[in-house]
């Protein structure tokens, strides 16, 4: 299939802002342009909402998740880890990850 280019004006602030949300869903802009486009037209009409998270209902949701696991970790009555073994578990995951 042949392919075309679209050239679009858009306001700076804009594109800087859906630049940066197409990076946090994982896509490129010219992949969420596209996505977009067949879309609309295999269902002929504007078919889905794409939302990203805002900061505060991140850092809400990491504050939920590690209560939770703190909470099972209690529960497994396990001792809580000090800090040179968090520290050395973290290393750890570093170095087989670069491995």
């Amino acid at each position: 299939m042949s392919q075309a280019t679209i050239s679009v004006r858009v306001d700076q602030s804009l594109k800087n802002k859906f630049d940066n949300l197409c990076e946090d869903f994982g896509i490129s802009t010219t992949a969420a342009i596209n996505i977009f486009m067949k879309a609309v037209v295999r269902e002929r009409r504007i078919p889905f909402e794409i939302r990203s998270e805002t900061d505060a209902q991140k850092r809400q949701k990491a504050i939920d998740t590690f209560a939770s696991m703190r909470a099972a970790v209690a529960e497994a009555d396990i001792p809580e880890m000090s800090l040179d073994e968090i520290n050395a578990e973290i290393r750890e995951v570093r170095n087989a990850r670069r491995g």
